[in-house]
């Protein structure tokens, strides 16, 4: 079979409802590229935005590195691609369909053919004519009539075998990232469940991700039960979520935070990774939180209200033993009416328990690279105006009282009793550590809401 990763592929944006033509990704390697945005798009569009962070809308958005002989322009893969790059069973299918051996600078040939339904608002016009190609092969993945909400739930033969068949092309899931298996669902105006690829826009009312367990163990399982609760947790903390996760048997739907339907217009959300944000190019890329949230202020609407929301979601991180905290696993989101903000948590689970050993990745650091492991330190070090500062400890103090509480919070949303136990330390710890900021709390500020 042909290679269907193009030389040349354009990349497309979903805005205001609408697809456009923005801009062009020229292959010059299996991770280098030339990136021009489309004058039609810059000129010929009410608003254009940004395909990414740190590709402005110029013609030739190039950045330039230091070479043997002067400065050149940088043709490394673009951040933002490796959010785009197929992981697990999708990278599996499109090798295998490719006619490639794995190796981790795939980035071109995989976004090129992988990215025709990824997460976000973009797609690769390459990515659809090989979606298309394929579809012409295994025509079932497309022509489903739907399930019915008791077969998707309840995990039928018919459904399992329709995903099990044709997921990687009927779900999208080739834009999915991460190690468990991943589908993408739709629903229609009768509630009947699709494959996200087999159900066109104007039919679809909900978009869902159906999460399976990362392998076979109890292990697996335990943690994949918990994240539904975890993320109720998470909400009843006053953290940013979307609607109630549901888990039925051993899977967990989710609905979807990059898909919104407004007036009956479904729209696709601009979605970008804490990495791409900060120039990360590759994967597994320790970097620490003060990075991260400098490249996050950067970008947000009101980077005071982020960073507060940043540094809560890290304290339950690490008082609920989530250490799978990469820098992909945060994103920040473009809405509609253009406010810019971390997306609704997702991927917080008890990853201390998944048999891999999934370490912390990302740690808050002091100049000399230090792990910081106190709050009162963090805080002290943050790189904002003492206003910022005053309100951003006065946030965390206020938080430790429900940090206290977490045990009887958690068992409330449904974690399980030795989960809970096996978090106690940690909460305690935290919730102490909290406390410990009414020192740099400025009088009166400490009882504000």
């Amino acid at each position: 079979m042909s290679k269907p990763a193009r030389e040349t592929s354009t990349v497309q944006v979903h805005l205001r409802g609408q697809w456009h033509a923005a801009a062009t990704v020229q292959a010059l390697g299996s991770d280098r590229c030339r990136l021009e945005y489309l004058p039609e798009y810059v000129f010929g569009v009410d608003d254009p935005v940004p395909i990414a962070s740190g590709l402005p809308l110029e013609l030739e958005p190039d950045r330039f590195v230091d070479g043997p002989i002067g400065p050149e322009v940088d043709r490394q893969a673009s951040a933002f691609l490796y959010d785009l790059v197929p992981q697990a069973e999708g990278r599996k299918y499109l090798l295998q369909r490719l006619g490639l051996q794995d190796a981790e600078n795939l980035v071109l040939p995989l976004v090129m053919a992988g990215a025709f339904n990824p997460i976000g608002c973009l797609r690769f016009g390459s990515a659809l004519r090989f979606f298309d190609e394929e579809a012409q092969h295994d025509l079932a993945a497309t022509a489903t009539a739907g399930f019915s909400a008791e077969e998707v739930l309840s995990h039928t033969e018919k459904f399992l075998n329709h995903l099990s068949a044709h997921a990687m092309l009927a779900s999208g899931t080739t834009g999915v990232q991460g190690v468990s298996p991943k589908y993408l669902l739709s629903t229609d105006e009768e509630g009947r469940w699709f494959p996200d690829m087999a159900l066109p826009d104007d039919r679809a009312r909900a978009h869902w991700l159906l999460k399976l367990p990362r392998g076979n163990s109890s292990a697996d399982r335990t943690v994949l039960r918990n994240e539904a609760a975890y993320l109720r947790l998470a909400a009843a903390c006053g953290l940013r979520m979307t609607s109630a996760p549901q888990v039925h048997g051993e899977a967990l739907f989710v609905r979807r935070f990059d898909r919104l339907l407004v007036e009956g217009r479904l729209h696709r959300v601009h979605q970008e990774s804490l990495a791409s944000v900060c120039d990360l190019r590759g994967f597994g890329l320790a970097k620490s939180q003060q990075t991260l949230l400098r490249g996050l202020r950067s970008m947000v609407s009101d980077p005071l209200k982020e960073t507060i929301e940043f540094m809560l979601r890290d304290v339950l991180n690490l008082a609920m033993r989530n250490t799978d905290n990469h820098a992909r696993n945060t994103a920040v989101q473009r809405l509609p009416d253009g406010m810019v903000q971390l997306t609704p948590i997702f991927d917080f689970a008890p990853m201390f328990l998944d048999p891999e050993v999934i370490p912390r990745t990302c740690h808050w650091q002091a100049g000399d690279g230090k792990v910081q492991r106190v709050w009162t330190e963090i805080v002290e070090g943050l790189e904002v105006d003492e206003i910022e500062r005053d309100a951003i400890a006065a946030a965390l103090h206020r938080f430790a009282p429900m940090v206290a509480a977490l045990p009887e919070m958690a068992k409330d949303c449904g974690v399980e009793v030795q989960v809970i136990e096996a978090c106690r330390k940690t909460i305690d710890a935290q919730a102490q550590q909290l406390d410990a900021l009414a020192g740099l709390v400025p009088r009166g500020e400490c009882s504000k809401g």
